[in-house]
């Protein structure tokens, strides 16, 4: 397929020691050559590194080293040049001024990785992967990218949708020639091959509350009153004075996020403005920021201070943490003990109780532990290939489940096949939707649209 040829810079924009600029297209080569003054190797060997100047018209502007790839055995399919300049802002766009200027054009966000599937080294599914290989926070969620990237999720995708075909074109030969001698596939077969891809596609969303965990970190919010010692333990857990503390109630005004690695498995750790009834208009903004991160939590640290009586803002938080998954902590057990211990556990039984002294460092471990296996089935550690984390392929896997769903009741029903047909078109639509056999210029664009630069 031919393109024409686009050009970024591939490395983060900044003082470092070396900046990558990249370009594919069918006149990479022409234009690298219109520029490029090689010392000594033959530049135009495949994938070798070659050293020279960077030189528009007599005037040196950098110092480089260039690869040419010859296509297609390229990231795009395509010729494909990379220089190697000097990392600071200056050299790296000089010489990306004077690609433009000789016939390249900026490239568009993830249009790279948007070549390569267009180009057809990939599909759509490993397309998305490449993101969430670069913005993997734990060596699991590295490994499961990895492992979509090289096709595993697709295969599995491509082995029902195949299915799925081969069901729909028996199916169609019943409709389209009803008086023909041909043997028509029954009901009871029908019925058995749904069976075995909607069980193939139940297997894969078995995965997904686990995979978007892997992939997006499990939210954890850390509520309580003021002053019980939030963020006391956010610093406590991340080993790091994130969060400004004082005896002062009320110190935290907004919510502050932070990232930590509990057993292989992103934390996204959210402290949050102590919950109270404020005159205070700064003060109130963070409450209602808590309320809504408290709201969206996977996972909720219910912080209560051991050294003072339940007060009514700690009952009325009770009654909002009894519906989710939570982990109650019993701050500041070092001081004399006033909370009443038989009224949390008459409140919320089910939760897990932990005594903590954030100031002495006691109890912490204990609650890195309830975080890790909170939430976390046993199936957390099955083979990365069984996983799908990606919230836009979990939406199609579920609309295609209940595709197949719709078409098994119709086949039971012994409705005529038309009516199995369009359930079966459907299904294959939505499993076509995560490979890219079936999708649209839209969304094409919407989600490399959240690539970087240079991608």
């Amino acid at each position: 397929m031919y393109f024409d040829t686009i050009v970024a810079i591939s490395t983060p924009i900044g003082e470092g020691a070396i900046g990558i600029i990249r370009m594919s297209g069918a006149e990479a080569f022409e234009i690298i050559e219109s520029i490029f003054k090689p010392f000594g190797k033959d530049p135009n060997e495949d994938k070798k590194m070659v050293y020279g100047w960077i030189m528009d018209g007599e005037e040196i502007l950098d110092e480089v080293l260039i690869v040419k790839m010859f296509g297609p055995r390229t990231y795009t399919k395509e010729n494909v040049v990379e220089i190697n300049c000097h990392g600071g802002l200056v050299p790296i766009r000089a010489i990306l001024s004077l690609l433009l200027k000789k016939g390249a054009r900026m490239a568009e966000r993830g249009e790279f990785t948007k070549r390569a599937f267009l180009n057809g080294r990939i599909d759509l599914a490993q397309a998305e992967s490449v993101m969430d290989l670069i913005g993997s926070k734990t060596k699991r969620g590295y490994d499961m990218a990895m492992n979509q990237l090289e096709g595993h999720l697709s295969k599995r995708v491509r082995t029902m949708r195949d299915a799925m075909m081969n069901l729909m074109a028996q199916v169609e030969v019943g409709i389209d020639y009803p008086e023909e001698d041909i043997e028509d596939i029954t009901y009871s077969e029908i019925l058995e091959s749904l069976s075995t891809v909607q069980h193939q596609v139940a297997t894969l969303l078995k995965s997904a509350n686990n995979g978007k965990i892997i992939r997006e970190g499990l939210k954890t919010v850390i509520i309580g009153k003021p002053n019980v010692g939030k963020s006391s333990l956010m610093n406590a857990l991340l080993k790091d004075s994130r969060a400004i503390v004082t005896d002062v109630p009320g110190t935290t005004r907004d919510v502050i996020e932070e990232y930590m690695n509990i057993g292989g498995i992103p934390i996204r750790l959210v402290d949050t403005a102590g919950i109270r009834v404020t005159d205070d208009v700064v003060e109130k903004i963070g409450v209602e920021r808590s309320k809504i991160s408290f709201n969206e939590a996977d996972l909720v640290i219910f912080v209560l201070n051991a050294s003072e009586p339940l007060s009514d803002e700690d009952l009325d938080l009770m009654e909002h943490v009894k519906n989710k998954h939570a982990i109650v902590i019993i701050n500041k057990t070092d001081l004399e003990i006033k909370i009443d211990e038989n009224e949390i556990n008459r409140h919320l039984n089910d939760k897990r109780i932990i005594k903590t002294s954030v100031e002495k460092e006691i109890g912490i471990d204990l609650v890195e532990n309830a975080i890790s296996t909170m939430l976390l089935d046993d199936d957390l550690e099955i083979n990365p290939s069984e996983i799908v984390s990606n919230t836009r392929h979990i939406n199609h896997l579920e609309l295609a489940h209940k595709n197949i769903t719709d078409a098994m009741n119709a086949t039971s029903n012994h409705l005529p096949y038309d009516f199995i047909e369009v359930d079966v078109k459907e299904a294959i639509l939505n499993l076509g939707h995560i490979t890219g056999e079936s999708v649209e210029e839209d969304l094409l664009n919407n989600i490399f649209g959240n690539f970087c630069l240079g991608k």
